[in-house]
């Protein structure tokens, strides 16, 4: 059974997920390049193959799903490998207003198409500021072993977390702070003129330098808010927050807080 959610309470969904996550005897280390720092505690799942370049300017969903799959995994940095995640993401993607044709994909699309490809489980959280998004992404990183996607520049473009640098052990001490993000960015070497230079694959940059790019969701721009129904409201509620593709642990017999609110396959 999974209990509803009702909207007013989104502000409790990155709390609840990041309790959830430490709940105990979840707090398994995870088998990946894990290792003290001087400043603390350094985490980087991704190896020098994983990194995938988008083969367009609108594929960054599939070319993050990729690079997520081979994280871990064998490592496929095909262009039909790519447009077959695109394409997957897109059909998950969610309702449009009528006349408008979508050219890339939704986060609703690429959380979704990686639990279809048994990649999860993975679930949207918004989170209220960015250190609280990094907290949470830093701790599902460490016990879950799978890799974080990032909503970059307002929603409109998708980068991966790999790793981390933090003061501590995530699941050591609940009082860790994040100092630095290992990120994958497709559009390498591109970057943006108006959002600024890609990192280099798995380069570990500065929270601050990250959030120049990774920034709250816009807010009333989605296209298919005008339809209504559970899909509006998901992307809606998450509009104005730092959203993540988080991968999560499943607890037997806890309701998920997302439920209701997220649509991903749980």
């Amino acid at each position: 059974m999974r209990r509803r959610i009702p909207l007013r309470r989104l502000p409790m969904v990155a709390a609840l997920v990041f309790a959830t996550l430490a709940a105990p005897g979840l707090a398994t280390p995870v088998a990946a390049a894990a290792s003290p720092a001087s400043a603390g505690y350094r985490l980087d799942l991704a190896r020098r193959g994983d990194f995938v370049a988008q083969k367009n300017f609108v594929q960054c969903v599939g070319a993050s799903m990729q690079m997520m799959l081979n994280i871990g995994g064998s490592d496929d940095r095909t262009a039909a490998t790519q447009l077959r995640l695109q394409v997957l993401a897109r059909s998950l993607s969610g309702p449009t207003r009528t006349g408008f044709q979508r050219k890339g994909a939704s986060v609703r699309g690429w959380s979704a198409g990686l639990n279809q490809l048994g990649a999860g489980p993975y679930q949207l959280v918004g989170a209220a500021d960015l250190d609280e998004a990094m907290r949470i992404a830093a701790y599902s990183i460490r016990i879950t072993g799978r890799p974080v996607g990032l909503l970059m520049w307002a929603g409109r473009h998708a980068w991966v977390m790999s790793g981390f640098e933090a003061t501590a052990d995530p699941i050591a001490t609940s009082e860790f702070r994040v100092m630095r993000a290992i990120v994958l960015d497709p559009l390498y070497p591109y970057g943006s003129s108006r959002w600024g230079a890609s990192p280099r694959p798995r380069e570990a940059i500065s929270v601050a330098t990250l959030g120049r790019q990774f920034v709250p969701r816009r807010q009333g721009t989605w296209p298919g808010a005008l339809l209504g129904g559970e899909a509006a409201e998901t992307m809606n509620a998450l509009a104005g927050r730092y959203v993540l593709v988080l991968p999560y642990v499943p607890v037997p017999d806890v309701p998920r807080p997302t439920a209701r609110l997220l649509p991903v396959a749980i």
